[in-house]
């Protein structure tokens, strides 16, 4: 070896404050991490739960069952075209007693499943009603006029239901404009005041005050109990990822407030019978 790469000065190992910042930027991802768990531990474990049931679909078979809420007697599903075929006789052996059924959407879109959904529904005994998912930058008469040509209501059936969640639109008053157009045109229609439905953040930001008239239908998900008063609201739905057997994967899980009785006395009533000329 030459005399000047001997007398070279060997450079320091930079390994031991490497490692340093590597604990460092460690301990600060666990700690934020931590942080962030702990203020959002029910949607961490809610998106868990979403996830593994995505990828365990394949595996499922049609038959797993959740337990219904406790403290309520009538409790009810809604579904679309996104549970698939669904087998409503093995769905009514089991404690659901009144099911909401996706018709339509926009102002031209039709659930593919609803027609079969809707006559499945009765055939098996469940109430039926349907519903529209509201598009607030189309036009509300349209969306009524393509509900009420998709939804034939009969005596029997639930009021109809306007879901009403759909984050993006231009401006609240617009909005709230055309929910309020939709709910006249379709209660004109059907001859019934129809059901309001939204999730508790949107509800609270967007419409509450602005449609109290009308019974409301509040989505609203780890929590014991809504936190709207129990006077406030006529159904709850208290779970999106339930299962039920007859419908392969997760479906929606609904509690009516009341008895069975008062849920049917919901329904559309048969028309009085025609009162004969007097002679």
């Amino acid at each position: 070896m030459p005399v000047a790469s001997r007398l070279r000065p060997r450079s320091r190992s930079p390994r031991p404050r490497s490692r340093r910042w590597v604990w460092l930027v460690l301990a600060g991802l666990l700690l934020s991490g931590g942080w962030f768990y702990s203020r959002h531990q029910a949607q961490v474990h809610r998106y868990a739960r979403r996830a593994y049931a995505t990828f365990g679909q394949r595996y499922l078979t049609g038959h797993e069952k959740t337990t219904m809420l406790a403290g309520y007697s009538v409790h009810g599903i809604d579904v679309s075209a996104y549970q698939g075929r669904i087998n409503w006789p093995l769905v009514a052996n089991h404690q659901v007693q009144f099911a909401f059924i996706k018709a339509s959407e926009g102002i031209t879109l039709r659930d593919s499943r609803f027609q079969r959904n809707w006559r499945g529904a009765k055939a098996a005994g469940i109430s039926r009603g349907a519903y529209h998912y509201f598009q607030p930058n189309y036009d509300a008469a349209r969306q009524a006029n393509l509900f009420t040509r998709t939804v034939p209501l009969t005596a029997g059936d639930l009021p109809p239901v306007l879901d009403v969640e759909h984050a993006q639109f231009h401006d609240v008053a617009r909005m709230r404009q055309g929910v309020a157009i939709w709910l006249r045109l379709v209660e004109r229609h059907y001859g019934v005041r129809p059901i309001l439905y939204s999730n508790y953040g949107f509800y609270q930001r967007h419409l509450a005050g602005h449609f109290d008239d009308y019974p409301l239908w509040l989505a609203h998900y780890d929590v014991s109990q809504p936190r709207l008063p129990a006077s406030r609201w006529l159904i709850w739905q208290h779970s999106d990822e339930a299962y039920v057997p007859g419908i392969r994967g997760t479906v929606d899980f609904n509690v009516f407030q009341g008895s069975l009785a008062r849920l049917l006395a919901l329904r559309i009533p048969a028309p009085a019978p025609a009162k004969s000329a007097k002679r």
